[in-house]
Parts: structure tokens; sequence; C-alpha cells
């Protein structure tokens, strides 16, 4: 019922919805269109098919490059990893151009294949804290989706309203009372005070619209409060998502599996590695 706007940084109410005409701020979402080139996007997608893919849940096929790793007894090993794909590297060296990707060192990369003749989908979610770290980075390729984003907390969201000029934007989100035109009552044009809106945050949804080509990267709030899905119905062709994930702080300098870290990380920017 809402959708994330990136100039803004907003989720807007969608026009349909109860929630027409109010927003919030929707802080830890990163959105760069056209991240790579069609050239690119062809040429990625055909080194891929030359690897085998491999049944996944919900309808998917998927590529894993990464390490061994038991969530359940939060085990990891290196196992058979040999790094990442060589294609990787230019977009590993391309992402430190993003503000939001500083130090970013990425350690697994899973690509997964989503068809609709397959009814691909993944429910909503959160990616592993334990062996995560902060930021997960997804490239969206060959076809647009959405991302659903979701909330099971327990907490409430303060809407402010909104009001459209002439050129469509949103107002500023400095105060959270602001001056709207009513329609009461066949008159229009009468100012008055919409107040904040308080509503729990089950009752709330964002998407947030990916276009081919385009990297997100979820952090804060949006990585940790927030869940995330791919809904069937989204699924419009074929669409591949390359998702890279970096080490939770555990497994990082000072932490207490900083060597484990150190290890997995140099054989995954060798970027020599097979599909485990």
């Amino acid at each position: 019922n809402f959708t994330y706007c990136p100039a803004t940084g907003l989720a807007k109410g969608n026009e349909h919805s109860a929630f027409g005409g109010w927003a919030f701020p929707f802080p830890g979402v990163f959105l760069a269109e056209e991240f790579i080139s069609e050239d690119e996007e062809s040429e990625i997608v055909e080194l891929m098919d030359q690897d085998d893919w491999k049944p996944s849940q919900s309808g998917r096929k998927k590529q894993d490059y990464g390490p061994k790793v038991n969530f359940k007894k939060q085990r990891m090993k290196a196992g058979s990893f040999t790094g990442l794909p060589s294609f990787s590297k230019k977009i590993v060296a391309q992402m430190k151009a993003c503000s939001v990707l500083g130090g970013f060192l990425p350690v697994e990369q899973c690509n997964l294949d989503y068809m609709p003749e397959r009814g691909s989908a993944i429910d909503p979610h959160f990616d592993d804290w334990w062996l995560w770290g902060e930021r997960l980075v997804s490239l969206n390729l060959l076809s647009k989706t959405v991302l659903s984003m979701s909330c099971d907390s327990e907490d409430r969201i303060q809407l402010f309203p909104t009001f459209s000029k002439e050129n469509g934007e949103l107002s500023p989100p400095g105060s959270f009372t602001q001056t709207s035109a009513c329609k009461n009552s066949g008159e229009e044009g009468i100012n008055c005070i919409l107040s904040p809106r308080l509503v729990p945050s089950k009752e709330v949804t964002v998407a947030i619209h990916l276009p081919r080509r385009s990297l997100v990267v979820l952090y804060g709030d949006a990585r940790y409060k927030w869940k995330h899905a791919i809904y069937r119905k989204h699924i419009e062709h074929r669409r591949i998502c390359v998702t890279f994930r970096e080490l939770s702080a555990e497994f990082s300098a000072g932490g207490r599996h900083e060597e484990l870290g150190k290890e997995l990380l140099e054989i995954a920017l060798s970027f020599q590695g097979r599909p485990v």
C-alpha cells in the first residue's frame, strides 16, 4: 500500500489505498539505475548459463559461490569454495563508486534464476545476521521486478500528509503537520491542518520497484527491521538476481572469527570461482 520513492527516500501511500496522500521516511535503501550496460548484462548472463543451474526453493534455480555454512549450528568452512566468478571482478570494482558501499568486500555471491512458468518467488524473510553483515547488495538482470517490504514489529509508524504540486512532487518531510487543501461538502480550497497519523507497522507494505540492470542495497532498518520478498505476480519474464553479501563483525577485524574471515575473503576476491 506504499511505494518507495528513490528521489526523496519516502514511502508514499498508493493513490487508491487507504494511505493515499500520506508518507513516511523509509531509510536504508540505495538504488542505482542502469548500473551496468545492456552489453555487460548479455555477457554476464551468457557466462552464467555456461554453468549448471541447480533447483532451489519456490520455483527458483541457483548458482552459489561461497563458503559451506550450517546456519542452525552456526558453523562455517571454506569447503569447495574457490572464489567469486571472474565476471564479478568488474561489478565489484564498480560498486566502489557507490557512496553506501565504502569498504564493501563480498565474501559470497548467489545467482538466482526466476521464471514465471515455474512460479518463481521468495517469501518474506530476513537474511542471516550471524554470518552476513550490514549491507545486502543485489543486481537485477533481464527484467524489472518489485521488492516487497513488510514488518512484523509491534511498533507504530508515524505518517505525515503530503500534497501534490503541479509537478507532482511530494512536499518536504520537514514537519509532520502540514496545511493541505480539503474537499468537504463540495467546497474546495479550504485550508485545514492534517495531524500526524499513527498506524501499526503490520498494516504497512512498501514496494521498491527494481528496474532492469539496477543495483539495490539494503542496510539499517531496511535490512534488520523490514523483511523482503519477491512475489510471483512480479515475475513477468525471466529474471536473474545476483546477490553479494559481506561478513558480519564476528568474522571481520577484531571479531571472534577474524582469521577465518580473512581466509574466506582471500578466496572470494581471487575471482577464480566456479559454482559450489
